[in-house]
């Protein structure tokens, strides 16, 4: 228990973090290590496990309370290891930084947990370099939220996402996938389920029919293809990426997601495609994630 505490502290002193961020992950680090944790009736490895984190992040002042801890298959779990929340005349900030723990690939751990580090600690300084430049002209007006979901909780897969959302004169999401075997301890990559780069094509000609389809039964709907009236305001949706934003559903189903603004109006958000597995079957590596 000791060794992980370790481990955690030593995995975000690696990541240079703003003070107020690392102040809040140190304190949450040392409250743990220094609490006493009694298992009186509780037996094995699971009981252990669960209560490990039970206390991080225990300030009132940046509401860094992890109530909703979600406990996943095979012990693994997100835990929030810090919340960082500011408000003033200017700009509002909640950014919440997750953390995988009890992975039996610590390297793993290790590496996922020092990304999502890094990643709020960019998001933050480059936040706060926007709102200086807008003060300066006295515009500034914005507020950043940032957090994660887990989206898929299997025996096998967890995936999970992370989010932000900026508004200035109007908000725009973002959001990235993880989808982790917890089994064989891997994170799963788009590339890595096909046999070639066959699946750009199939997956964006079934987007585009899928797209077609919806604007077709719904009038609210609208994309950017090459059939959309505003084709001349905006570039088509043409085809994926080849590392294109995914995740596999608890029903074992592709799903590709496109950011705000990526392939739609702002008001349509975060738009997401189920692909079909039948039209898949024939470029997959194996039916071992896909269904």
């Amino acid at each position: 228990m000791n060794d992980r505490l370790n481990n955690m502290k030593k995995q975000y002193e690696s990541v240079p973090i703003p003070e107020e961020l690392d102040l809040v992950v140190k304190r949450a680090i040392k409250q743990r290590k220094n609490r006493r944790i009694k298992l009186q009736s509780l037996a094995g490895g699971a009981a252990a496990s669960i209560l490990l984190f039970a206390g991080v992040n225990t300030s009132p002042t940046f509401a860094a309370a992890i109530s909703d801890i979600p406990v996943l298959g095979n012990l693994v779990k997100v835990i929030t290891i810090s919340e960082y929340t500011q408000k003033d005349d200017s700009s509002e900030t909640n950014i919440k930084t997750p953390a995988i723990t009890n992975l039996d690939n610590p390297q793993l751990e290790e590496a996922l947990n020092s990304k999502y580090a890094e990643e709020n600690k960019k998001l933050y300084e480059s936040f706060r370099d926007e709102v200086e430049e807008l003060e300066k002209k006295g515009k500034a007006n914005m507020s950043l939220d940032s957090g994660y979901e887990i989206v898929t909780d299997t025996d096998r897969l967890l995936t999970l996402s992370r989010y932000v959302t900026t508004t200035a004169a109007s908000a725009a999401e973002t959001r990235t996938y993880d989808t982790i075997d917890k089994q064989k301890n891997i994170v799963i990559t788009l590339p890595s389920l096909f046999k070639d780069d066959s699946y750009i094509q199939v997956i964006s000609d079934q987007i585009k029919q899928q797209m077609r389809q919806q604007m077709q039964e719904d009038q609210d709907k609208i994309y950017w293809i090459e059939s959309a009236e505003d084709d001349d305001v905006m570039t088509p949706f043409e085809s994926i990426s080849k590392d294109q934003n995914f995740y596999i559903n608890a029903d074992g189903k592709l799903v590709i997601s496109f950011n705000e603004y990526d392939v739609a109006p702002g008001y349509m958000g975060v738009v997401e495609f189920v692909i079909p597995t039948e039209a898949l079957s024939g470029i997959l590596v194996s039916h071992e994630y896909i269904k």
